[in-house]
């Protein structure tokens, strides 16, 4: 869906701010934020009672997943991991382990690691109880920027059209919780972001 120009405008300035900020941050800052982010997403209920979860491996200066995704597993959730179509739409397998993840066939513009398993259909997601997403920023009434590449606009048309249900959390840095994210008709807000400091919950 075509953004309307006043609210592209705005999301991409706001996107190259909080893309300067990632660029910013220290080998050491990333990993300290990593393994602590790891410590508050396991704290949330919508985690701890879910039987499969969707998330992502972490590129780039996004807040580190891989601390995260292994303590899913070690607990005995199934994780479902992304991988990317030529389409920008997303196709998911399960992940078993950092020895199963590999360079991703269509890398784009970031050296993504998919999981090698046998891929189960973009459908897949509709099977979990929790989905956690990548993003840039998410304001006090759980509204989420993205990076603008529409992937997971279709994995959230995906769930409403199935009927589905899952919990949405984004996982971001502290600073990226922001007073106000520009929106469109067809964004849909969290349940929740997890930073490295804490948790917060958005009203329904």
């Amino acid at each position: 869906m075509a953004e309307n120009p006043p609210t592209a405008s705005a999301k991409s300035e706001l996107r190259r701010e909080l893309l300067a900020a990632r660029r910013a941050l220290s080998p050491d800052a990333r990993a300290a934020a990593a393994a602590a982010l790891a410590v508050t997403a396991l704290g949330l209920p919508e985690l701890a009672g879910a039987r499969t979860v969707a998330a992502y491996v972490s590129v780039g200066g996004e807040p580190g997943t891989r601390a995260l995704l292994d303590a899913l597993r070690a607990a005995g959730k199934r994780v479902l991991l992304p991988l990317l179509l030529p389409d920008n739409d997303l196709d998911w397998a399960a992940y078993e382990g950092p020895g199963s993840l590999a360079e991703a066939a269509h890398p784009g513009r970031m050296r993504l690691l998919e999981p090698s398993g046998p891929a189960l259909g973009p459908d897949a997601v509709t099977e979990a109880d929790a989905v956690l997403l990548p993003g840039l920023a998410v304001d006090g009434r759980g509204m989420r920027l993205g990076r603008g590449g529409g992937s997971y606009d279709r994995v959230l048309q995906r769930l409403e059209r199935a009927g589905a249900h899952p919990a949405l959390v984004v996982l971001l840095y502290d600073e990226e919780v922001v007073a106000r994210v520009p929106e469109e008709p067809h964004d849909h807000p969290v349940q929740a972001v997890a930073t490295p400091s804490g948790v917060r919950r958005f009203s329904s």
